[in-house]
């Protein structure tokens, strides 16, 4: 028996660095560990426990099979570091914050992983986008429009589970934890 891999998805602004970190403790408690992602922007700006790196630095890594996961999106390049493979082999569950369009890629490598889509109400990502203000107007209408292609039919279809975090962030973490014990019952 190995660990599992979560994979955690969801639009820019649904939350999921905030439910990470509001739901850290309890993972760890439950033998699971949260990955920190490399990423081509300076750790300050990143909002996340991740390690900002050059996007040079992330190009030598990357040659040098220093990542199990890598892939491109919003102009800026992310890595999940090839040391998860270890804990999935010591049996450890190991969740990783991935991307919607780097999913297929994922399941390749890891085909019996579990795919969790954070979702949020259109009207609450509109607010989190415009209050953490990075993205101009147009940027974040596009970054709507893109969620929007994403529905709960399509992610039942697709095999995904779906995680609501539009109210609080602690109901969002015991849902989390509830959907890892249940999928862990079902192994």
């Amino acid at each position: 028996m190995s660990g599992r891999l979560i994979y955690l998805m969801g639009p820019s602004g649904s939350g999921k660095d905030s439910l990470l970190n509001a739901a850290r403790d309890r993972l760890a408690a439950r033998g699971c560990v949260i990955a920190r992602r490399v990423i081509t922007r300076s750790a300050e700006a990143v909002g996340e426990e991740a390690v900002g790196v050059s996007l040079a630095e992330f190009d030598q890594q990357e040659a040098g099979g220093a990542f199990a996961l890598s892939w491109r999106a919003n102009g800026l390049a992310y890595g999940i570091p090839r040391q998860i493979d270890d804990w999935l082999a010591a049996e450890q569950d190991v969740l990783v914050n991935g991307s919607r369009a780097y999913l297929p890629h994922a399941l390749q490598r890891y085909p019996d992983l579990i795919s969790v889509l954070l979702s949020v109400e259109p009207a609450v990502l509109r607010e989190r986008l415009l209050r953490r203000g990075r993205e101009s107007i147009e940027q974040i209408e596009l970054r709507l429009a893109r969620n929007a292609q994403f529905d709960a039919a399509s992610a039942e279809r697709d095999g995904l589970h779906l995680l609501d975090n539009s109210a609080s962030i602690e109901r969002a973490g015991d849902n989390l934890l509830a959907l890892i014990g249940a999928s862990r019952a079902c192994a």
